[in-house]
């Protein structure tokens, strides 16, 4: 794209040019399927009950349908959805009243199907990243549990390595 001409071009040889602002990055205009249900209910107790095995066989027969995994910056959104939902907590992967951390929500995500371990283990590098960006040198963990630290700014920090990953094509 050729820079445009900010105003009337000047009398003389020498022209005034401007290149247009990058566009912001904006979250993906389709979304997949598996994030209609954006903080998944909690597996009832007979579905924790139903070994891995035999849920994949009634799958295969359309009794059961499994979620199915994520990308990592899908995955990193829905974390921030999961802690919306259940709420976030410090100290716990998962606190009494329910609430989860970080490591909890990806915990929760990756048992109930909506992540494989691959893609958890390439979300985490993504935050591991933004976090050194952001000069902490600490795991995402240890950094979730700084008293300092409050939902808005891990819900900043998470949706930033989304953004990471969605520009890498992850």
């Amino acid at each position: 794209m050729a820079p445009a001409t900010a105003g009337p071009a000047p009398s003389g040889r020498f022209t005034r040019t401007t290149t247009p602002p990058a566009p912001a990055l904006a979250p993906p205009v389709v979304i997949p399927q598996a994030l209609e249900i954006w903080a998944p209910d909690p597996p009832t107790w007979s579905q924790r009950l139903i070994p891995r095995g035999v849920r994949s066989a009634m799958a295969d027969l359309g009794l059961w349908q499994e979620p199915r995994p994520l990308k990592p910056s899908y995955h990193l959104v829905q974390v921030i959805e999961v802690l919306t939902r259940y709420g976030w907590c410090q100290s716990f992967d998962f606190s009494p009243t329910g609430r989860m951390c970080i490591r909890g929500a990806q915990t929760f995500l990756e048992s109930t199907g909506h992540v494989t371990a691959i893609d958890r283990g390439k979300a985490v590098n993504y935050l591991q990243t933004q976090l050194g960006r952001q000069g902490v040198t600490m795991r995402f963990w240890e950094w979730n549990d700084l008293s300092s630290n409050t939902f808005r700014g891990v819900e900043a920090t998470i949706s930033a390595a989304s953004d990471l990953a969605r520009r890498n094509g992850d």
